[in-house]
């Protein structure tokens, strides 16, 4: 493991264009539940799998019990960054690291100071009402006294976060292509790449290293200059800028 951290630290000193691409795993670490995972929310109080709930369809249907799984579930705001959020956002800073493309919603790699992070499947700290487009934060979605969040004129607030049966932002997408075809390095980690088109969009790179670091396979793990079975949080902390 010594000469794979070595490695590493070799390809990002030599580097200033690199692109990190990151999943759930990257926020397990901070104590966010992967909801796919064996032991993640699949096995849990509800009478309809996660993907199902976090339908578009779903959330029309029966947008009650959409919030009941929402707010107890995907609401993870007293977390904080762990030691992977923490290094991007250094290396960042650092002029090292161009942008993080993010499965995630939770908004940890701002917290951690990353100022260009493309989300891919959006946010829980952007919620607007679906009457008169009127912004909420997620402390005002967690904490309102009712089964279903409502706008101060009356109609029902949604997150805005990308929903099962719903598109990904084009702008976004165009951007995280835009970052990952023209990096020298792409570093993958915390994510299965089992989402589409999320995962279809590591196909732009063209650079020299890819690095992945997860603790299971992934579909790119023989194309990987670099491939290290850890926690990314773990690695990272051993990383130098």
């Amino acid at each position: 493991m010594e000469e794979k951290i070595n490695k590493l630290q070799e390809i990002i000193s030599g580097s200033d264009n690199i692109v990190f691409f990151g999943g759930a795993g990257v926020s397990t670490e901070s104590g966010i539940p992967d909801f796919r995972s064996v032991d993640g929310l699949y096995h849990q109080e509800y009478d309809f799998p996660p993907e199902t709930i976090l339908s578009h369809t779903f959330f029309v249907r029966n947008t009650k019990e959409f919030y009941r799984f929402y707010r107890n579930k995907m609401l993870c705001l007293d977390v904080q960054p762990n030691a992977a959020h923490k290094k991007l956002a250094e290396l960042e800073e650092k002029g090292k690291l161009r942008a993080v493309v993010t499965q995630n919603i939770d908004g940890l790699h701002q917290a951690a100071g990353s100022r260009r992070v493309l989300e891919l499947h959006g946010s829980v700290h952007r919620n607007y009402c679906q009457r008169c487009k009127k912004a909420y934060d997620a402390r005002y979605m967690l904490e309102f006294q009712g089964e279903v969040p409502l706008c101060t004129c009356g109609g029902v607030i949604k997150p805005d976060v990308v929903l099962y049966e719903e598109g990904l932002d084009q702008q976004t997408i165009q951007d995280s292509i835009y970052y990952i075809s023209h990096a020298d390095v792409m570093i993958i980690a915390g994510t299965s790449l089992a989402v589409y088109p999320a995962a279809g969009l590591v196909d732009s790179f063209r650079g020299r290293h890819l690095v992945v670091i997860n603790k299971s396979p992934t579909p790119r793990d023989q194309e990987a200059k670099l491939l290290i079975s850890d926690r990314i949080g773990k690695v990272l902390a051993q990383i130098e800028v």
